[in-house]
């Protein structure tokens, strides 16, 4: 299995993520990638803030991973996860996956994003003019 998970305060590379994931043998690589809108509910978001409990969340994004490997014949997965403080437009995650067919990565790396969402302990806080909020606060 080749998995690689970062969670970084740095700014996530996209091209690296993509080339931590091609490979000879892979016809499709499929790419998500998650970044700071300027609204939610009809209000605008001034930017976000992202915590982890890092060793928990590096450990469940490499199960996500090892699942997915399970599921589907995918060669490849990198997982990267942004904290910090992010300004609208920055990237706050990406998800690469290869494999030989593009229907494999296409499956492989919605559950990685949706699961990840669901599971990993990382923390999102939506920055308003008038307040903030967390949202999707996992335990």
């Amino acid at each position: 299995m080749d998995i690689d998970v970062i969670i970084s305060d740095k700014p996530l590379d996209i091209m690296a993520c993509v080339g931590q994931v091609t490979r000879p043998n892979a016809g499709g690589i499929d790419v998500f990638i998650g970044t700071v809108r300027d609204a939610t509910q009809g209000k605008a978001v001034l930017r976000l803030e992202f915590e982890a409990y890092q060793s928990m969340a590096i450990r469940e994004m490499r199960r996500i991973a090892e699942q997915a490997f399970a599921k589907w014949p995918v060669h490849a997965i990198a997982i990267h996860h942004r904290t910090g403080v992010l300004q609208i437009g920055e990237v706050a995650v990406v998800i690469a996956v290869s494999a030989a067919h593009r229907a494999a990565a296409f499956e492989a790396c919605r559950f990685a994003i949706d699961t990840l969402k669901q599971m990993v302990p990382i923390w999102k806080k939506e920055v308003f003019e008038d307040g903030e909020v967390w949202v999707a606060a996992h335990p």
